[in-house]
């Protein structure tokens, strides 16, 4: 049975919200060890802001003006070699997973592809 993106994905999301300073999202991102996470308003994805973001930037800065709105993403049920790929073409390094209602329900890395295929799964 193939894999998708609901079998390796985070659901344990690390996000932050628009007002958000770049202060409170430099922590965060150094206190959980990532580079960047989505930026959700009422449950949905808004944005991704990553650590490329917010360098150079005030520190009282709000994310919302940072954060890159285009948002990639994918659903639950999306193979994981379509996700790599969504990944490779596009050079992102993360793609959160939104459900059919449009509300994030995980995010998938790189490094949980990587991981994938270190399985051998």
């Amino acid at each position: 049975m193939e894999q998708t993106a609901r079998d390796i994905m985070t659901t344990d999301v690390v996000t932050t919200n628009p007002a958000a300073t770049v202060s409170e999202v430099a922590g965060a991102l150094v206190a959980n060890k990532i580079s960047g996470m989505p930026v959700v308003d009422a449950g949905q994805v808004v944005g991704i802001i990553s650590e490329v973001d917010i360098l150079g930037a005030s520190q009282d800065v709000m994310i919302g003006s940072l954060m890159a709105s285009d948002v990639i993403s994918v659903e639950p049920d999306v193979a994981v070699e379509e996700v790599a790929m969504q990944l490779a073409d596009r050079g992102i390094k993360r793609v959160p997973v939104i459900d059919s209602f449009g509300n994030l329900v995980g995010i998938v890395s790189r490094a949980d592809i990587v991981a994938t295929m270190a399985a051998g799964l």
